[in-house]
């Protein structure tokens, strides 16, 4: 009864946030904070999925402008990340999204941009777009460096583009750590914790073009070091939930 219940309310809710993406798409289109405001409006949201959402060190997502390297597990990122989604960020998402009805034109509306993996000077050429709106319009860019759902397999290896963008610009990358979310079930009440960190800057100034690769091993240690403390930190605060429901 609960997941039926849970389910028809979360496409409710989504057919609504449809109508006002749609909306808010055709009134700005490419607006500098229609990701922000889809953000907040999925973050919204985040109570149905029966998850207590502990947030860490959210601060430092105005160190702006940025690259913000998340890791990217199941669909309800979508609903947990957006609660640090800050204003003046646009992500980079797969080309193949615009090919899904609907989900893809509001997707590219909203500002964000679409690379193509398998082309490699599109892809390059996408890189240098956002460069320039780094650059120019003091935008900043959220990347899911894994380029794939990891789907409970921990971090996967990180695609470069993100780090040559970064080292391109001069701008610090800034990594987000989201605990394990491959427990959560829509038919069952407790779904436990999530934890979201966001880790401290780190510099890329100086950093030379044969450096890259060394350094995106560096950050990919240093997220996956968290990711491990933080399943290991969110399973010891479930254990505690369960053991004292009323608190």
């Amino acid at each position: 009864m609960l997941l039926i219940f849970r389910s028809l309310l979360l496409v409710l809710l989504l057919v609504l946030l449809f109508c006002f993406s749609v909306v808010l798409c055709v009134l700005r289109p490419l607006h500098r904070d229609n990701v922000y405001v889809l953000a907040r409006c999925f973050a919204a949201v985040t109570p149905l999925l029966g998850i207590r959402l502990v947030i860490r060190h959210v601060e430092r997502n105005q160190f702006q402008p940025c690259i913000f390297l998340a890791n990217h597990q199941n669909s309800y990122d979508l609903f947990t990340l957006a609660n640090v989604v800050p204003k003046g960020t646009v992500s980079l998402g797969k080309k193949s999204l615009l090919w899904i009805p609907l989900f893809g034109i509001i997707y590219w509306l909203s500002g964000n941009l679409l690379i193509d993996r398998k082309n490699r000077s599109r892809a390059m050429a996408t890189l240098k777009k956002a460069a320039h709106k780094i650059k120019q319009k003091k935008l900043s860019l959220w990347v899911f460096p894994e380029g794939t759902r990891s789907r409970g397999r921990g971090l996967l290896p990180f695609k470069m583009g993100a780090f040559h963008t970064a080292v391109a610009t001069g701008v610090p990358i800034v990594p987000i750590i989201a605990s394990s979310q491959n427990h959560i079930r829509l038919g069952q009440r407790n779904n436990g914790v999530v934890i979201i960190e966001l880790l401290e800057p780190i510099a890329t100034e100086g950093i030379g073009s044969g450096q890259i690769r060394e350094f995106a091993a560096d950050v990919h240690q240093r997220m996956a070091s968290k990711l491990a403390q933080l399943n290991a930190e969110a399973a010891q605060m479930m254990a505690a939930d369960l053991n004292h429901p009323e608190v």
